[in-house]
């Protein structure tokens, strides 16, 4: 029990050093702090100068709240408790498989091929298990509640590619952990590479343009199809949901859940009834937890 207390202490501590480091030294090497600024603008300058939806304002509906999501999901949620309790609860996990006879460590060790096979071979686990995930948000009714605060946006921009519920922060990590860190003990580093990847495409999928790659659509994911995710009204044939695809779509062609009928680009978004879900950021982190009437 030490030995956890300690992990979380030192968690926290060192994690509040490191933010503290990000945001007081912005330019030394790699930052994520600087680079997720850095994409934002680029990203809000695209939107500026090849807007989609050419009635849709610079400033969009609900574009601070998604700028505070941003940083709150991305920090301020990691300071509070995420990383504190993610390295704890890593510990914990090892010791749990001690207990039942297997390693505390990883099952298989893939750390020592090719740094590039390694990198693709992470890239496309690393998305299917994002893909997984987000598949079972829409689809089992508990994660949906939660899952509901992505999808009340109502003019798409790209500051809504964070808004989400900190409690999916615990259940893709934990997903991304299981597989790709204890199961086939993957190199930690490839991680930041993807998630700041991850930004970029992110920003891009939900950002107000208007393109999809051209034959690149088929594999990578794109505005013009996720603009599809977020939409209203589902088709019949896909009564959960479509296209799930992180950064690829070549899941949803692969699954069948793929659904692109037009363009697009003025359809209704949102969820039956999102009229009446929270607007402000306190009411919707507790919205999930109401009990349903």
């Amino acid at each position: 029990m030490e030995e956890l207390y300690n992990t979380f202490v030192n968690s926290f501590t060192g994690y509040a050093k490191y933010l503290w480091n990000t945001i007081s030294h912005p330019f030394d090497g790699f930052n994520y702090f600087t680079w997720l600024i850095l994409v934002s603008l680029a990203v809000w300058i695209l939107e500026m100068l090849l807007p989609w939806r050419k009635n849709q304002k610079f400033i969009r509906k609900d574009f601070w709240l998604d700028a505070f999501y941003m940083f709150f999901n991305f920090y301020i949620f990691n300071l509070l408790i995420f990383v504190a309790l993610s390295n704890t609860s890593a510990k914990l996990f090892g010791k749990m498989m001690s207990g039942i006879g297997l390693p505390s460590n990883y099952l298989f060790d893939l750390s020592g091929l090719h740094m590039v096979l390694q990198f693709i071979i992470y890239f496309i686990i690393f998305d299917f298990v994002q893909w997984s995930v987000h598949n079972l948000l829409h689809r089992v009714p508990f994660l949906w509640r939660f899952h509901k605060l992505h999808h009340s946006v109502k003019e798409m921009g790209f500051a809504a590619h964070l808004r989400y519920h900190f409690f999916e922060s615990f259940l893709y990590k934990t997903a991304i952990y299981i597989v790709l860190a204890y199961v086939l003990n993957f190199k930690i580093e490839y991680a930041f590479i993807m998630h700041a990847g991850a930004i970029l495409i992110g920003h891009l999928n939900h950002a107000n343009v208007g393109w999809d790659y051209g034959p690149l659509k088929y594999i990578l994911n794109n505005p013009k199809m996720h603009i599809w995710h977020h939409a209203k009204e589902l088709p019949k044939e896909h009564p959960y949901g479509m296209n799930f695809g992180i950064t690829l779509s070549i899941w949803d062609y692969i699954f069948k859940t793929d659904y692109v009928p037009s363009s697009g680009r003025d359809i209704e978004l949102g969820f039956e009834n999102v009229e009446n879900y929270p607007t402000n950021f306190f009411a919707q982190q507790i919205e999930p937890f109401k009990r349903k009437q």
